[in-house]
């Protein structure tokens, strides 16, 4: 799993509020997402995938068919 935070973090240190004016939400809403204070919406998780080229099961934790799950 990888977390926005990360994502960030290779992205040249992204600000959560550079990221936010990209999507299309607020800076105090990329931090909740961080936080686990709020979920993110499926909206918001393709827009997050599509900007960082990256699977939403990636984000998600969710492992490649095949694998199992512990």
């Amino acid at each position: 799993m990888i977390t926005i935070a990360e994502l960030r973090a290779r992205n040249g240190k992204m600000s959560q509020k550079e990221l936010a004016m990209e999507i299309g939400t607020s800076q105090t809403t990329v931090c909740a997402w961080e936080k686990d204070i709020s979920v993110i919406s499926s909206k918001h998780l393709k827009k997050v995938c599509l900007y960082f080229r990256v699977s939403a099961d990636d984000l998600l934790g969710i492992e490649s068919p095949g694998k199992k799950i512990s």
